[in-house]
Protein backbone atom coordinates (compact mmCIF):
# COMPACT_ATOMS: atom_id res chain seq x y z
CA UNK A 1 0.00 0.00 0.00
CA UNK A 2 0.81 3.48 -0.74
CA UNK A 3 0.31 6.35 1.31
CA UNK A 4 -0.39 6.71 5.77
CA UNK A 5 -2.69 3.88 7.18
CA UNK A 6 -5.16 6.05 9.05
CA UNK A 7 -7.47 4.73 11.96
CA UNK A 8 -10.38 6.79 13.46
CA UNK A 9 -12.78 6.69 16.45
CA UNK A 10 -15.44 8.90 17.21
CA UNK A 11 -17.96 9.39 20.10
CA UNK A 12 -21.56 10.02 20.24
CA UNK A 13 -24.45 9.50 22.62
CA UNK A 14 -26.87 7.92 19.89
CA UNK A 15 -26.35 6.89 16.37
CA UNK A 16 -29.99 8.23 15.62
CA UNK A 17 -28.30 12.01 13.87
CA UNK A 18 -25.67 9.52 12.01
CA UNK A 19 -28.62 7.41 10.68
CA UNK A 20 -29.89 11.12 9.05
CA UNK A 21 -27.27 12.02 7.99
CA UNK A 22 -27.44 8.66 5.88
CA UNK A 23 -23.84 7.89 6.70
CA UNK A 24 -22.75 4.33 5.09
CA UNK A 25 -19.51 2.09 4.57
CA UNK A 26 -16.88 4.23 3.13
CA UNK A 27 -16.15 2.58 -0.15
CA UNK A 28 -19.41 2.63 -1.04
CA UNK A 29 -19.54 6.67 -0.91
CA UNK A 30 -17.70 9.27 -4.00
CA UNK A 31 -15.14 11.57 -2.76
CA UNK A 32 -17.43 14.36 -2.68
CA UNK A 33 -20.03 12.67 -0.82
CA UNK A 34 -17.20 11.51 1.84
CA UNK A 35 -16.11 14.96 1.93
CA UNK A 36 -19.34 16.39 2.50
CA UNK A 37 -20.44 14.22 4.82
CA UNK A 38 -17.42 14.66 7.46
CA UNK A 39 -18.02 18.07 8.06
CA UNK A 40 -21.68 16.76 8.69
CA UNK A 41 -20.03 14.27 11.24
CA UNK A 42 -17.53 16.58 13.08
CA UNK A 43 -20.76 18.56 14.31
CA UNK A 44 -22.93 15.95 15.47
CA UNK A 45 -19.60 13.98 17.31
CA UNK A 46 -18.27 14.34 21.01
CA UNK A 47 -14.91 13.21 20.21
CA UNK A 48 -12.82 12.60 17.17
CA UNK A 49 -9.50 10.74 17.29
CA UNK A 50 -7.33 10.13 14.03
CA UNK A 51 -4.58 8.26 14.05
CA UNK A 52 -1.77 8.20 11.15
CA UNK A 53 1.12 5.85 10.54
CA UNK A 54 3.13 6.11 7.51
CA UNK A 55 4.36 3.31 5.54
CA UNK A 56 8.01 4.15 6.98
CA UNK A 57 6.30 3.99 10.27
CA UNK A 58 4.88 0.57 9.11
CA UNK A 59 7.67 -1.01 8.28
CA UNK A 60 9.46 -0.70 11.21
CA UNK A 61 6.92 -1.45 13.12
CA UNK A 62 6.20 -4.82 11.20
CA UNK A 63 9.65 -6.27 12.45
CA UNK A 64 8.46 -6.00 15.67
CA UNK A 65 4.78 -7.47 15.71
CA UNK A 66 1.79 -8.28 12.79
CA UNK A 67 -0.51 -6.03 11.24
CA UNK A 68 -3.21 -6.95 13.63
CA UNK A 69 -1.11 -6.66 16.44
CA UNK A 70 -0.65 -2.69 15.22
CA UNK A 71 -4.10 -2.55 14.60
CA UNK A 72 -5.12 -3.51 18.14
CA UNK A 73 -3.05 -1.18 19.77
CA UNK A 74 -4.36 1.50 17.48
CA UNK A 75 -7.65 0.65 18.25
CA UNK A 76 -7.01 0.44 22.00
CA UNK A 77 -5.66 3.84 22.11
CA UNK A 78 -8.62 5.79 20.38
CA UNK A 79 -10.77 3.92 22.69
CA UNK A 80 -8.50 4.90 25.47
CA UNK A 81 -9.12 8.60 24.83
CA UNK A 82 -13.00 8.71 23.81
CA UNK A 83 -13.06 6.51 27.44
CA UNK A 84 -16.62 5.05 25.74
CA UNK A 85 -18.80 2.24 27.64
CA UNK A 86 -19.25 0.47 24.26
CA UNK A 87 -17.11 0.54 21.11
CA UNK A 88 -18.20 -0.79 17.99
CA UNK A 89 -14.46 -1.90 15.96
CA UNK A 90 -14.20 -3.44 12.55
CA UNK A 91 -12.72 -6.28 13.32
CA UNK A 92 -9.25 -6.71 11.49
CA UNK A 93 -8.54 -10.23 12.52
CA UNK A 94 -10.55 -13.33 11.14
CA UNK A 95 -11.79 -14.39 14.57
CA UNK A 96 -13.80 -11.67 16.21
CA UNK A 97 -13.75 -12.29 19.83
CA UNK A 98 -10.36 -12.16 19.41
CA UNK A 99 -9.74 -8.84 17.98
CA UNK A 100 -12.13 -8.03 20.69
CA UNK A 101 -10.11 -9.83 23.48
CA UNK A 102 -7.13 -8.26 22.45
CA UNK A 103 -8.13 -4.78 22.69
CA UNK A 104 -9.83 -5.29 25.69
CA UNK A 105 -6.28 -6.48 27.27
CA UNK A 106 -4.35 -3.80 25.80
CA UNK A 107 -6.54 -1.27 27.16
CA UNK A 108 -6.02 -3.12 30.42
CA UNK A 109 -9.38 -1.91 31.99
CA UNK A 110 -12.98 -2.85 31.50
CA UNK A 111 -15.06 -1.92 28.11
CA UNK A 112 -17.30 -3.57 25.83
CA UNK A 113 -16.17 -4.34 22.69
CA UNK A 114 -18.40 -4.76 19.92
CA UNK A 115 -16.21 -6.63 17.29
CA UNK A 116 -17.52 -7.71 13.87
CA UNK A 117 -16.24 -7.97 10.60
CA UNK A 118 -17.94 -5.61 7.83
CA UNK A 119 -18.65 -3.38 11.30
CA UNK A 120 -18.58 -0.15 8.71
CA UNK A 121 -21.77 -1.59 7.27
CA UNK A 122 -23.68 -2.49 9.46
CA UNK A 123 -23.09 0.24 12.44
CA UNK A 124 -23.92 3.88 11.96
CA UNK A 125 -20.82 5.02 14.13
CA UNK A 126 -18.83 2.72 12.32
CA UNK A 127 -19.46 3.59 9.39
CA UNK A 128 -19.33 7.68 10.42
CA UNK A 129 -15.82 6.71 11.60
CA UNK A 130 -14.81 4.98 8.25
CA UNK A 131 -15.46 8.29 6.58
CA UNK A 132 -13.62 10.33 8.25
CA UNK A 133 -10.34 8.15 8.06
CA UNK A 134 -10.89 8.36 4.26
CA UNK A 135 -11.01 11.85 3.95
CA UNK A 136 -7.77 12.34 5.91
CA UNK A 137 -6.25 8.94 3.59
CA UNK A 138 -7.57 10.68 0.67
CA UNK A 139 -5.92 13.81 1.09
CA UNK A 140 -2.81 12.35 2.34
CA UNK A 141 -2.41 10.83 -1.09
CA UNK A 142 -3.16 13.71 -2.97
CA UNK A 143 0.06 15.63 -0.97
CA UNK A 144 1.75 12.70 -2.01
CA UNK A 145 1.00 12.97 -5.80
CA UNK A 146 2.21 16.48 -5.72
CA UNK A 147 5.10 15.63 -4.08
CA UNK A 148 5.96 12.95 -6.89
CA UNK A 149 4.61 14.78 -9.37
CA UNK A 150 2.43 12.20 -10.88
CA UNK A 151 -1.23 10.31 -10.15
CA UNK A 152 -0.47 7.08 -8.31
CA UNK A 153 -4.39 6.16 -7.85
CA UNK A 154 -5.94 5.45 -4.73
CA UNK A 155 -2.99 3.80 -3.11
CA UNK A 156 -4.26 -0.23 -2.50
CA UNK A 157 -3.38 -3.15 -4.39
CA UNK A 158 -6.66 -3.50 -5.90
CA UNK A 159 -6.28 -0.37 -7.86
CA UNK A 160 -4.95 -1.13 -11.10
CA UNK A 161 -3.97 2.70 -11.59
CA UNK A 162 -1.47 2.00 -8.55
CA UNK A 163 -0.09 -1.02 -9.51
CA UNK A 164 1.16 0.71 -13.07
CA UNK A 165 2.19 3.19 -11.27
CA UNK A 166 4.32 1.09 -9.17
CA UNK A 167 6.06 -0.93 -11.68
CA UNK A 168 6.42 2.59 -14.24
CA UNK A 169 8.28 3.57 -10.95
CA UNK A 170 10.23 0.66 -10.41
CA UNK A 171 10.88 0.25 -14.22
CA UNK A 172 12.61 3.66 -14.49
CA UNK A 173 14.12 3.54 -10.90
CA UNK A 174 14.96 0.14 -10.15
CA UNK A 175 13.40 0.93 -6.01
CA UNK A 176 10.28 1.34 -4.59
CA UNK A 177 8.55 4.99 -4.82
CA UNK A 178 8.28 7.26 -1.09
CA UNK A 179 6.08 6.76 1.18
CA UNK A 180 5.68 3.21 -0.59
CA UNK A 181 5.39 -0.25 2.70
CA UNK A 182 8.61 -2.08 1.78
CA UNK A 183 6.82 -4.86 3.86
CA UNK A 184 3.57 -5.09 1.44
CA UNK A 185 3.74 -7.83 -0.22
CA UNK A 186 3.11 -6.43 -3.52
CA UNK A 187 6.20 -4.30 -3.50
CA UNK A 188 7.94 -7.42 -2.96
CA UNK A 189 6.30 -8.81 -5.64
CA UNK A 190 6.81 -5.80 -8.42
CA UNK A 191 10.61 -5.94 -7.06
CA UNK A 192 10.82 -9.36 -7.83
CA UNK A 193 9.43 -9.32 -10.80
CA UNK A 194 11.72 -6.36 -12.11
CA UNK A 195 14.90 -8.62 -10.91
CA UNK A 196 13.81 -11.53 -13.38
CA UNK A 197 13.44 -8.81 -15.93
CA UNK A 198 17.15 -8.26 -15.55
CA UNK A 199 18.50 -11.75 -15.02
CA UNK A 200 16.00 -12.41 -18.64
CA UNK A 201 18.66 -9.74 -20.18
CA UNK A 202 21.76 -11.32 -19.63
Amino acid sequence: MMGPLVICGISIEKDDLLRKLGVKDSKKLSRTQREDLSEKIARVTSGIEIVEITASEIDILREEMTLNKLEVKVFASIIKKLAPQTAYVDAADVDEKRFADDIIQEIGSPVEIISRHKADDTYPVVSAASILAKVRRDEQVRRIEEEIGEPIGSGYTSDPNTIRFLESWIERYDRLPPHTRKSWDTSNRLLSMKAVKKLDLY
